[in-house]
């Protein structure tokens, strides 16, 4: 057994709530993420790693000091600091005449890594070079991805997945109009990924619906897509499934239509229409010397009956 795997029993109430804290929940907290120098990093490493730290706070942490490592080579010391720091997203920075100014995205799956995706910055514009308003720390952002390989390429279609887990947020039940305030743009064309982050201005429309504008606030990445670890079918399979208090019981008979109406099927047993009570009135009743249609039948088609 590694010396992360044991079973630690908490000596004092503050360690027992901090194991508490990190134990399985059927709502999980938000995901933490990491952001990592490799042994060699470039000016626009260093910039880029601070400027997605500034978009990600306050559910990040940057490590400033220089770590001697290669993910797709040796893959235990990101799970060293995952499982150190309660982190499940990370990204590492590196820089090398091979790959320059590389950064690795990836998540980890129970302290495991896994998927890894590896982008070349070819273009960055950081925070400070674009003078303009800056969304406050923690803001949610609204996402857009624009490009048929998001939905036709398997890679690409792993990294929208794994972009949307790093940068989504804490959930919540509803939004209020004035908390639009950030929106981050993917567009992936001719072999690259553009990033490029907005503010959302608000301007006076004449109406109640405000008019809307976006303002480059920065960062900006032209990426390029390099190496790549995706996990099986089987493993990501696995991830992704929910508890089965999260689900709940499956109503029968019930079903929704596109606007949300609900419909029910009520089943019943079949009815005996003769015997079926109507409204008594006086031109719907019997008389003696009535005769039906009934009556009127031949005696030999009775007889035949």
């Amino acid at each position: 057994m590694s010396a992360l795997d044991r079973v630690v029993k908490p000596k004092t109430k503050r360690a027992k709530r901090f194991l508490e804290h990190r134990e399985p929940k059927l709502n999980e907290n938000v995901k933490n993420a990491m952001l990592i120098k490799g042994g060699n990093a470039s000016n626009t490493v260093t910039a880029s790693l601070k400027d997605i730290y500034a978009l990600k706070k306050p559910n990040c942490i940057l490590y400033k000091k220089k770590n001697m490592t290669r993910p797709f080579e040796d893959q235990t010391s990101i799970e060293f600091f995952s499982k150190k720091s309660d982190c499940s997203l990370f990204i590492f920075g590196s820089h090398n005449k091979k790959r320059p100014n590389n950064l690795i995205f990836g998540r980890m799956f129970d302290f495991h890594v896994l998927d890894m995706i590896e982008l070349g910055v070819e273009k960055f514009v950081s925070l400070k070079d674009i003078k303009s308003w800056k969304c406050p720390e923690g803001t949610k952002p609204l996402l857009i991805f624009a490009g048929d390989n998001f939905e036709v390429n398997e890679d690409y279609r792993r990294l929208k997945s794994l972009l949307i887990d790093f940068f989504r947020g804490p959930t919540v039940s509803a939004v209020r109009l004035a908390g639009l305030e950030h929106v981050l743009h993917f567009t992936a064309v001719d072999g690259k990924i553009y990033m490029r982050s907005y503010k959302v201005l608000m301007k006076k429309s004449g109406c109640r619906t405000p008019r809307i504008e976006l303002e480059e606030m920065g960062p900006s990445f032209d990426f390029v897509m390099r190496r790549t670890h995706l996990a099986s079918d089987d493993l990501y399979k696995q991830s992704m499934k929910l508890p089965k208090a999260l689900l709940g019981k499956k109503k029968k008979n019930i079903s929704h239509n596109t606007f949300g109406t609900k419909f029910g099927r009520i089943h019943m047993q079949k009815q005996d229409l003769g015997k079926l009570q109507t409204r008594k009135m006086k031109g719907l009743k019997k008389r003696p010397g009535d005769v039906t249609a009934v009556d009127q039948e031949s005696p030999q088609k009775k007889q035949r009956n």
